[in-house]
């Protein structure tokens, strides 16, 4: 059973339902059937039913603060168009794989196409004829994907080279480095599988609450150290084993029932070195050594998408469309923005001219790092709905669930003043 989001972003709730703040901004779905409970199951319409009629209750009463239009008095850093593409239609979880100058992107379909990323230019395509679940992982060589209906592809620009059965779904991009690949499953188990073959090497599970978000969670290597996400828990475990070497809580379940509990890390997380940083939905920011184990820094924040960094600087959106910035190596918070508040904002992309967002609507937005302020506003004329910014030499894309990407130019980091 499928919770929908039903809440605007910065709605002010009535005191009966503040319990519930922070819980209800993604879709959210049960574990596997076989993991739930049957007494849950049963209850899970109804409990669907009452918990959509009480908010929208809440939403008749409560005023809904608007956002405001953000205007740019000067242009101070341009943004040119590169290229376009079209693809077939790809889902929320199927984020374009860029690595050098190749782009490639999985459609809901099962149509993967690789286009150069210096113009654009189809190079080939691969038609798995399965509708997919998850974006692609890839160590450059081989890319691996998850279907709908819960198997794990492997495959080369000149086919399929193996293909395996999953217990469960999975829409988190498999990790494919090593000669292995790694897959996280929805009910919170990693699989291991040998890179050549497929095979089985190791299962690793992890009990959790009875729900978990619909959203992509961790999953990543730390030189020899696999990753993952469970729960609200970063856990570094043994590639060739499965066996843990830490286990480091960035955030404790909290409230009276299972959708306030819900503090699943999120993805996508940023690494430097051996620091990984990660968002714990809705709950807290923190950073981790990898190779020890250990937790650096966290901070409260109130967001349901994942983080963006650099050397010095850690950056992120809240709920409510508060752009945040912390010092990485610390914590401490370097600005608040809120001239985009109100506003339903994408993971936000560092790059060396400033930090970009885009909202749902499909404006983009360039900020400078040192204080939040606008440079500038692009317009990607897509239909309106939020894209997922991906980085690239020189530039990012913007990819559309639609199918549609285009790539820009960030060509200067001089400053250059344009009246708008």
């Amino acid at each position: 059973m499928i919770f929908q989001k039903v809440i605007p972003q910065s709605l002010e709730k009535p005191k009966r339902f503040e319990r519930l703040k922070g819980t209800v901004t993604l879709l959210v779905v049960a574990l596997h059937k076989k993991q739930v409970h049957p007494m849950i199951r049963r209850a899970l319409p109804l409990m669907s039913l009452c918990l959509l009629g009480g908010l929208l209750a809440s939403c008749s009463t409560a005023s809904k603060p608007q956002a405001k239009e953000v205007l740019v008095q000067q242009i101070a850093q341009e943004v040119e168009p590169s290229w376009s593409a079209t693809v077939p239609a790809f889902g929320v979880f199927m984020t374009p794989h860029v690595k050098g100058p190749l782009v490639t992107v999985a459609s809901d379909n099962g149509l993967v196409t690789q286009l150069d990323a210096r113009d654009g230019r189809t190079l080939w395509t691969l038609d798995l004829k399965e509708p997919l679940s998850s974006g692609l992982g890839s160590d450059g060589t081989r890319y691996s994907v998850t279907t709908k209906k819960n198997q794990i592809l492997t495959f080369d620009a000149k086919g399929l080279l193996w293909k395996g059965a999953l217990n469960a779904l999975s829409i988190t991009p498999p990790l494919v480095a090593g000669e292995r690949v790694f897959v996280l499953l929805a009910d919170r188990t990693v699989v291991a599988l040998d890179g050549q073959t497929g095979r089985l090497l190791w299962t690793q599970q992890r009990a959790g609450d009875p729900l978990t978000l619909n959203q992509k969670g961790v999953l990543l290597a730390v030189q020899d150290t696999l990753v993952v996400g469970f729960s609200g828990r970063l856990v570094g475990l043994n590639p060739l084993s499965g066996q843990a070497r830490f286990e480091t809580p960035i955030a404790v379940p909290r409230g009276v029932n299972d959708l306030e509990r819900l503090v699943d890390l999120v993805s996508p997380v940023y690494r430097f070195g051996d620091m990984v940083c990660v968002r714990a939905f809705q709950a807290q920011v923190g950073c981790v050594n990898a190779q020890r184990g250990n937790l650096l820094w966290s901070r409260s924040s109130n967001g349901d998408q994942g983080l963006t960094g650099n050397e010095d600087v850690l950056a992120s959106v809240e709920s409510n469309g508060l752009v945040m910035a912390w010092s990485r190596t610390t914590g401490e918070k370097i600005f608040e923005s809120d001239v985009l508040k109100y506003r339903k904002l994408s993971t936000p992309l560092l790059v060396p001219e400033g930090l970009v967002v885009s909202d749902s609507t499909g404006m983009m937005y360039l900020m400078s790092l040192k204080d939040g302020h606008l440079l500038n506003k692009i317009d990607s004329r897509t239909q309106s709905s939020m894209g997922t910014l991906v980085p690239m030499d020189g530039g990012f894309l913007y990819a559309s669930q639609a199918g549609s990407i285009k790539a820009y130019k960030l060509p200067t980091p001089n400053v250059k003043l344009k009246t708008q």
